[in-house]
C-alpha cells in the first residue's frame, strides 16, 4: 500500500492563495470610488451584457473581478440574501456590511474546505446620506474584509490606480470629473470599452443605481 502524498497545511493554503491572486491579476481593472454625487462603478469590460458591476438592493452596489460564473453566482446569493432580510425585517436592516459579512463566510468556506478557491475578489458599495457616510466593503478571495475609504481598485494594476488617487480627493469631485479621474487613474484610452454605474445621492427613490450609457 502506497503512502499518501502529503502536504503541509501552511503550504496547501500557500499555494491556494497563489493560484487564486493569478487568477484575478488577469483580470480587467474595477475602480469604485466615493464622489460628491454618489458612488462611481467604472470596469473595463469589452462585453455589453456580461456585467461586472450590477445592483444589489436599494442603496448597495456590487463590483468584481475573476472569473465571471463565480462571481455571478455570488452575486445572486446576494441579491436573495438582501431580499429575504429586507421582507422578514426591514430594508433599512439590509446593509453593506451584512452583505460583504455573507460573502465573506461563503468565500472562507470554498478557501479552506474546496480542492480549488474561487477565483474572485469583490466590492459591496453602501451608499450614505454624504460621501463620509459611504461603505466601501473589498471581499477577497480567501474571505478577508477590509473597509476601505474614498475608493478601491481591482484587478490588473489595482495598486498603480490606488496610487494614483492616493492625493486626491475624490470625496469632492462631481460625478462627471470623478468619471474622468477615474479613467485616467485605470489608463484607458478614449475608445477602451467600459462599464459604468453610479449609486446616485439626488434621487428620491429607493433604488439609487443607475448604469451610465451612451452620452451619460
Amino acid at each position: 500500500m502506497s503512502t499518501p502524498f502529503y502536504v503541509s497545511p501552511e503550504q496547501l493554503m500557500k499555494d491556494r492563495a497563489e493560484f487564486a491572486r493569478k487568477g484575478i491579476a488577469r483580470g480587467r481593472p474595477v475602480l469604485v470610488l466615493s464622489c460628491a454625487d454618489g458612488i462611481l462603478l467604472l470596469a473595463e469590460n469589452p462585453s455589453s451584457s456580461l456585467h461586472k458591476i450590477a445592483e444589489v438592493y436599494d442603496r448597495i452596489g456590487f463590483a468584481a473581478v475573476g472569473k465571471y460564473n463565480e462571481f455571478e453566482g455570488l452575486r445572486q446569493a446576494g441579491v436573495r440574501y438582501a431580499d429575504l432580510r429586507g421582507y422578514s425585517y426591514d430594508r433599512g436592516d439590509v446593509s453593506a456590511r451584512g452583505l460583504a459579512n455573507a460573502y465573506a463566510q461563503t468565500l472562507a468556506g470554498v478557501f479552506t474546505t474546496e480542492q480549488k478557491p474561487f477565483e474572485v475578489d469583490l466590492i459591496v458599495a453602501e451608499l450614505g446620506a454624504a460621501p463620509e457616510d459611504d461603505r466601501l466593503f473589498r471581499i477577497s478571495f480567501d474571505g478577508s474584509v477590509s473597509h476601505e475609504r474614498g475608493h478601491v481598485a481591482l484587478g490588473a494594476g489595482a495598486d498603480a490606480i490606488a496610487k494614483r488617487l492616493a492625493d486626491v480627493d475624490v470625496t469632492a469631485l462631481g460625478l462627471s470629473e470623478a468619471l474622468r479621474r477615474g479613467r485616467e487613474a485605470m489608463g484607458l484610452a478614449a475608445d477602451t470599452a467600459i462599464e459604468a454605474a453610479v449609486l446616485d445621492r439626488a434621487t428620491d427613490f429607493h433604488r439609487t443605481f443607475r448604469r451610465l450609457e451612451g452620452d451619460a
